[in-house]
């Protein structure tokens, strides 16, 4: 490769011995001739008056007829004709589950269509299609005199159905002026060359594949199953009449919406194949009494598997292509190419992730309506549902227009067919917006990501109950929400990392921290246990805010930011102790990302959602974004002992009803998380290889449960993980997954978790007892009344039976070392 300076010589050179001297020449050429012709009409007047006549006449005609031949498209892009074709999207276990498209289409060859829709678009549209060269000039007179002239309506159009494909290839453009007669000409022109290249039935094929018919439905094997569920191989003559009979109008001859319309018109059509010989009239009488007898298919264009998934996935790759175009220069589209996209997406793991999630949140919303009520959430937040309407789309579009707030609101009142979500099922009811605004208003939604531990891969995604209802995506990085107490496990293997031992018995009493701007905030726990000594993993596992703030101020609150960053955290982190608990808002992604560290002796797995792209002509796009690992963001000791407290909390913490309730028995670590009057709950879980996190709330945060004991994560977004894993370890497929088991703690590792999860002084102890006396008095006098256990007495008899645990197991050693030693004896005595 030459350098820098002898590329500037060399282009010096070719400027000064070539292209300066022939600019001169050129510009010197054009002084001589405009002189040479300046004195020529100088002395012949009359040819000067000739020219400009000329020019005036010749001119527009000439210029028209450039434009048109700059706009036709060359004979080798009409070689290539490549009509719009929707990209695949699979699964990792090669399930197609979705398409991509503008016009949902799909392609068909000649032998695959029915003859009766071919016999029929001819008799209808261009009986001399077989006969023309791409323009009937006959036509053409006909519709001049009958049409225009006469106004015969039945004479037909003049263009023919290869200047129809013209246009469906090729939309027409608007031009400064005369927009329809050069899109005219430039269909004629290409219809001509369309000619030269294709075959007549190359031509009717592409014509029928790229036609559009009602419901912006494109091509006739898409038409003939949204409207009759068959191929269009399989049409029957009555059927193809109707498809061929809307191509006229699309709209008004829409047989779901106009059905009496669009039986006359396909009788028409019929009448068409009789005049031209391709249909007896006897037969064609028969078919005529016939009713339509659709068997409509809805088009599912947001439906099917992973619909959230399958959005991320086109809005991410779409903004890749921008930046990458292919080998020719070319950006790849996404609804137009036929490109095939493989995902990291596993079909039976979505499966179950979606089942989970319709489970839980359809006894959640049961329970949330049965606590509220008919009205009492909006009773209690008396602007929800006026901010809910002023956020709508419609209030918005209405403002733009220009009405009042009276106006809007009267508008809005107004009862009209509506679609409503129900978890029974879609309902279309007679209500107003404002009636729907606030119907979906009080639905609970979710959040739920499943993460391959070790490469990131995309196993699960679902981001909310319904995309047809609530688009709105809660797993993107760019929604973000309070984490709560998932953010402990960073604070604590931090600490542990700076050297603070697991076992060191830290007291919960509360105390009061002064933030940087000087205001005080003393943090409480949920539980009244302030009296109580807590080891790491009993606060991790009790989930007690008052130790992990203690905890992070020890090892540091920017160490722990630096921590989270590095485990893939990208949000906004305060600089104040309250991160501990979880104020920060943080995307469901970052959070499982995060979590991949638990898993990965601290690496995280940035998640990977697609594994390759294959290109109509079967070539893979390069240079795709690759899984990346980070580096380490702790020590493994950390990263290890603190999974292994994360186990307790699954074992006998806040999350271990997902064994006893859900079943769960397989190798989990996790912890809870429930934010500021429950509006957030989450879990986390981490099992030899996968990562899963999981949320529940409401888009407005005051839509929530007012006691955290139904509102806390575990309530809420636990069940979910539960729901899924136990479907997982069921499947035998997945046998590997549920019998996977984490690394055994080296010796010296696991002797630094030797020790209980809390300690209980003897005063505390005797203040415990005396309240269960009191507790067990009043129920042995009023046997109907309900007094449920305190905290504390939980810890308490828990601790009870570990010491009786204890005892039991100490009698049994001293017993089997008594045997031991009288055996010896014996033994020594026959000696």
């Amino acid at each position: 490769m030459p350098s820098g300076n002898s590329l500037f010589h060399s282009l010096q050179s070719f400027w000064l011995t070539k292209a300066k001297p022939f600019f001169i020449n050129f510009l010197q050429w054009i002084r001589v001739s405009y002189f040479k012709i300046k004195e020529y009409y100088a002395t012949h007047p009359k040819q000067r008056k000739w020219t400009i006549a000329g020019v005036l006449v010749m001119g527009p005609p000439l210029l028209l007829l450039l434009v048109v031949w700059i706009e036709i498209p060359g004979k080798k892009a009409l070689r290539n004709i490549q009509n719009q074709l929707p990209s695949e999207i699979y699964s990792a276990d090669s399930v197609l589950i979705g398409r991509f498209f503008v016009q949902d289409r799909t392609e068909v060859e000649f032998d695959q269509i029915a003859q009766s829709v071919k016999d029929a678009l001819i008799a209808t549209e261009d009986i001399r299609f077989y006969e023309h060269g791409g323009v009937d000039f006959e036509s053409l007179g006909r519709v001049l005199t009958k049409s225009i002239i006469m106004g015969d309506e039945s004479a037909g159009g003049g263009s023919t159905l290869t200047q129809q494909l013209s246009k469906n290839l090729y939309p027409r453009k608007k031009y400064w002026m005369l927009s329809m007669l050069i899109n005219k000409l430039r269909e004629m022109w290409t219809a001509m060359r369309i000619e030269d290249i294709y075959n007549k039935d190359q031509i009717l094929t592409m014509y029928l594949n790229t036609v559009s018919f009602a419901d912006q439905t494109y091509g006739i094997e898409t038409a003939s199953k949204r409207f009759f569920s068959v191929s269009a191989k399989d049409l029957k003559t009555e059927q193809a009449a109707l498809l061929v009979g809307m191509l006229k109008a699309t709209h008004s001859y829409n047989p779901r919406l106009f059905p009496e319309r669009a039986l006359k018109r396909r009788n028409v059509v019929i009448g068409q194949m009789v005049k031209y010989n391709f249909l007896k009239k006897v037969d064609a009488e028969n078919i005529q009494e016939k009713p339509l007898a659709l068997r409509y298919t809805r088009p599912k264009n947001n439906l099917g598997l992973a619909p959230y998934f399958k959005e991320y996935v086109r809005t991410e790759l779409q903004k890749w292509f921008d930046e990458h175009p292919n080998d020719e220069g070319e950006q790849y589209n996404i609804y137009t190419d036929g490109l095939k996209i493989y995902t990291t997406i596993d079909s039976r793991m979505q499966t179950y992730a979606e089942k989970a999630v319709e489970q839980q949140m359809t006894e959640l919303q049961k329970q949330f309506f049965s606590h509220w009520g008919k009205e009492g959430l909006f009773k209690e937040n008396k602007t929800l549902l006026s901010d809910a309407i002023k956020r709508s789309d419609r209030y918005k579009k209405l403002v733009e227009e220009g009405f009042t707030e009276e106006e809007i609101l009267k508008k809005l009142e107004k009862k009209i067919p509506i679609r409503l979500f129900s978890w029974q099922g879609e309902k279309e009811v007679i209500a107003s917006p404002i009636d729907s605004i606030k119907h979906h208003l009080q639905f609970l939604n979710a959040g739920f990501l499943v993460l391959d531990a070790h490469n990131g891969q995309i196993k699960a995604w679902v981001g909310g109950i319904d995309h047809q209802f609530f688009q709105y995506d809660h797993v993107r990085t760019s929604t973000k929400r309070q984490v709560g107490s998932i953010f402990k496990p960073l604070v604590y293997a931090t600490a542990i990392d700076k050297g603070i031992s697991p076992c060191e018995l830290v007291p919960a009493n509360r105390e009061t921290y002064i933030d940087e701007e000087g205001e005080e905030w003393t943090p409480r726990n949920s539980n009244i246990d302030y009296e109580v000594k807590y080891t790491m993993r009993g606060a991790l596992a009790y989930s007690v805010n008052t130790v992990a703030v203690k905890m992070i101020m020890k090892a540091g609150v920017n160490e722990t930011k630096e921590v989270a960053r590095k485990m893939g955290i990208e949000s906004e982190l305060p600089d104040v102790p309250s991160i501990a608990l979880g104020s920060p808002s943080v995307s469901l992604m970052e959070m499982t990302q995060a979590f991949s560290g638990f898993a990965n002796e601290g690496e995280t797995v940035k998640p990977i959602y697609v594994t390759k792209v294959v290109d109509v002509r079967g070539n893979i796009v390069k240079d795709l974004p690759q899984p990346e690992r980070t580096q380490p963001a702790l020590s493994k000791k950390a990263i290890a002992l603190t999974r292994e407290m994360m186990r307790t909390v699954t074992q006998e913490g806040t999350a271990s009803r997902i064994r006893w309730k859900y079943g769960v028995y397989s190798e989990l670590a996790g912890k809870t998380g429930t934010t500021q009057g429950n509006a957030d709950g989450w879990f986390m879980a981490v099992t030899p290889d996968l990562v899963i996190g999981s949320w529940v709330g409401a888009d407005d945060q005051r839509v929530r449960f007012r006691h955290t004991e139904l509102g806390q994560g575990a309530s809420t977004a636990l069940p979910i993980a539960g729901y899924f894993l136990k479907q997982v370890n069921v499947d035998k497929k997945f046998k590997r997954l549920a019998e996977a088991k984490f690394n055994l703690l080296p010796d010296e590792w696991r002797k630094e978790l030797d020790c209980d999860l809390y300690e209980l002084d003897s005063a505390l102890i005797r203040r415990i007892e005396k309240v269960k006396w009191k507790r067990d008095s009043t129920l042995s006098a009023d046997t109907t009344a309900t007094i449920e256990e305190s905290f504390l007495e939980q810890l308490l008899k828990r601790k009870q039976k570990m010491l009786q645990y204890q005892m039991r197991q100490d009698s049994i050693r001293r017993r089997d070392l008594i045997n031991v030693i009288e055996n010896e004896n014996e033994t020594n005595d026959d000696n």
